[in-house]
C-alpha cells in the first residue's frame, strides 16, 4: 500500500458482525463506507441498516464498484464464503487489506489462497450481537471488539497503524496483538465450548454455571480442542490473561448457533466441531465430544428442515436397531 491512509472501506456481510463495523465507521465523515450487495439484497440494504434503534445508510456497492477498497471487511456466514470468493477477488486491488471477522480459524487461509497471504491481516471480533425483527442489537460498552495483528514482525506495520487510525474515535473497541494466531484459537475455544452445548440444550448461557452436566460437556470439548492446538504448536496460554472471556452477556443470552437453530437456519458447525474433527483425524487425536456435538447439531438442522416430520406418515413403520 503506497498511501496508508484508509479512505474507502467495503463490508461484505451486513449481519450481526458487519453491523458492528457499520455502526462504528458510520461516524467517520472522511471515508467512503459501503456494503457489498447485488439484486434484491442491494435494494433491501439501500433502505438502511437498523442497528441499536438507529438506521444507518452506508453506500451499497456491487463488487465492481467496491474494487480498490483500502480495507475489505469480510463478515459473511461460513456457508456463504465459497460463493463470496469471487466478490473478494473482484474487490481486491494492489492497495487492499482484507480482514476476516468470521468465526472459526480457517477463513483467512481460504481467502488468502484466493488473493494472496500478504493481503490478509489476521483478526477476530468478539461481539454479542443478535437480530430482532427490526434490526441488530449489541451493547457497545460491554463489547470486547476487534482484535488484529500481523503474524510476524513488524507487528506495528503501516497497515496496522492505518487501521488503528481508522477505528480511533468511532466507538469501536479494538486491540492490536503480537499473538494473533493464539488469540484466534482462544476465540475458537470460546465458540466451541460455549456456543455449541447450549445450542443442543436450547437454553441461555447461564446453563454452564447452573449445571454440572453442561460444564462437563463444555470441559470435554475444551480438552479436545486444547490437545489439537498443542499438537499444532499453538500456545493459548500466551493470551489467557487478555482473551479468556468473551463479551459480557446476561444468563439468558443465546449465542449464534442457537440463534441459527431458533430461526430454522443451518449453523456454522462445520467451522467449529467439523474443523476439529478434520484436524483431529489428521493428527491422530480422538475428539469424541466434538464428534457427538457435530452430528447432534447436524441432526437438529435436519429436524428444522422437516426431515423428521412424521405427522402425515401414520402407516409408516420402522424397526429399532
Amino acid at each position: 500500500m503506497k498511501d496508508m491512509k484508509i479512505k474507502k472501506v467495503a463490508v461484505l456481510g451486513a449481519g450481526a458482525v458487519g453491523s458492528y463495523v457499520i455502526w462504528g465507521l458510520s461516524k467517520r465523515e472522511d471515508i467512503r463506507l459501503g456494503v457489498i450487495a447485488e439484486g434484491a439484497r442491494a435494494k433491501r440494504l439501500a433502505q438502511g441498516c437498523k442497528i441499536n434503534d438507529t438506521t444507518y445508510y452506508p453506500e451499497v456497492w456491487s463488487p465492481q464498484e467496491a474494487r480498490g477498497a483500502d480495507l475489505l471487511v469480510v463478515a459473511v456466514k461460513y456457508g456463504a464464503l465459497p460463493d463470496a470468493l469471487e466478490s473478494i477477488r473482484t474487490i481486491k486491488a494492489e492497495n487492499t487489506t482484507v480482514m476476516s471477522l468470521m468465526n472459526g480459524i480457517d477463513s483467512e487461509d481460504v481467502i488468502a489462497a484466493e488473493v494472496g497471504d500478504d493481503k490478509v491481516l489476521r483478526s477476530l471480533i468478539k461481539v454479542a450481537s443478535h437480530k430482532e425483527d427490526d434490526g441488530y442489537y449489541f451493547n457497545p460498552e460491554t463489547t470486547v471488539g476487534i482484535i488484529f495483528g500481523e503474524l510476524k514482525e513488524p507487528y506495528r506495520s503501516e497497515r496496522v497503524q492505518a487501521i488503528e487510525a481508522l477505528f480511533g474515535d468511532t466507538g469501536i473497541h479494538y486491540r492490536v496483538t503480537e499473538y494473533i494466531q493464539e488469540e484466534m484459537w482462544s476465540k475458537f475455544r470460546l465458540n466451541v465450548c460455549n456456543n455449541l452445548p447450549q445450542a443442543i440444550l436450547g437454553a441461555g448461557v447461564g446453563c454452564y454455571v447452573d449445571s454440572i452436566h453442561m460444564k462437563a460437556i463444555s470441559d470435554g470439548l475444551r480438552s479436545e480442542l486444547e490437545a489439537v492446538a498443542k499438537a499444532k504448536g499453538i500456545d493459548m496460554s500466551k493470551t489467557d490473561a487478555s482473551s479468556g472471556r468473551g463479551s459480557a452477556v446476561p444468563a439468558s443470552a443465546r449465542y449464534s448457533t442457537l440463534q441459527d437453530l431458533d430461526a430454522g437456519r443451518h449453523t456454522e458447525i462445520d467451522m467449529f466441531s467439523g474443523a476439529l474433527m478434520r484436524m483431529g483425524k489428521e493428527l491422530g487425536i480422538p475428539v469424541p465430544y466434538n464428534e457427538f456435538t457435530y452430528h447432534m447439531i447436524k441432526a437438529m438442522e435436519e429436524k428444522n428442515d422437516g426431515k423428521f416430520d412424521y405427522a402425515g406418515d401414520r402407516d409408516k413403520t420402522t424397526w429399532a436397531k
